[in-house]
């Protein structure tokens, strides 16, 4: 089962936060703090209390097996770009002990379908190339690129 987030849920969101986090603190160390901090911890409770986002959980067993933080965004009209409405998934994560048991695949078809409901006609999300096998997910569930970021490193 799939919905939105009760407030007293948070906290075990956040141990799946936390999995997501040191996935990504071992991926790349020279950005990621290893430490999932208390400001990290409550940084879940502004997708939750503000207008223009949710907290979306996945239940197995009436246990919190995966989660997605949401936002739902308007760029204005710009002298560089037109005004656009996008979905963006900002967060996303299945407990290690529940990948690959279509979890994953549930979220984001919760999240089309809200998507479609609100009116927005794009669902964006970002991915770090070192993840494979979220890139490979991203993939075979119909996202695709369409910018990059690059670095170069001098030393």
């Amino acid at each position: 089962m799939v919905r939105l987030a009760k407030e007293d849920e948070l906290e075990k969101v956040n141990i799946i936060r936390k999995q997501v986090h040191m996935l990504h603190s071992n991926g790349r160390p020279d950005i990621f703090k290893v430490e999932f901090s208390k400001q990290l911890e409550n940084h879940i409770y502004s997708f939750f209390n503000n207008e223009n986002s949710d907290v979306i959980v996945a239940l197995k067993d009436d246990k919190i097996c995966g989660f997605a933080c949401v936002e739902y965004v308007t760029k204005t009209d710009s002298p560089y770009s037109h005004k656009r409405r996008y979905y963006h998934v900002a967060e996303f994560g299945v407990d290690e002990q529940t990948r690959r048991q279509g979890v994953g695949t549930e979220l984001f078809t919760y999240i089309k379908q809200n998507a479609f409901k609100m009116g927005f006609d794009k669902i964006e999300l970002d991915v770090w190339e070192f993840n494979e096998a979220a890139l490979k997910f991203y993939e075979a569930s119909g996202f695709v690129t369409y910018r990059r970021y690059m670095e170069f490193n001098i030393l």
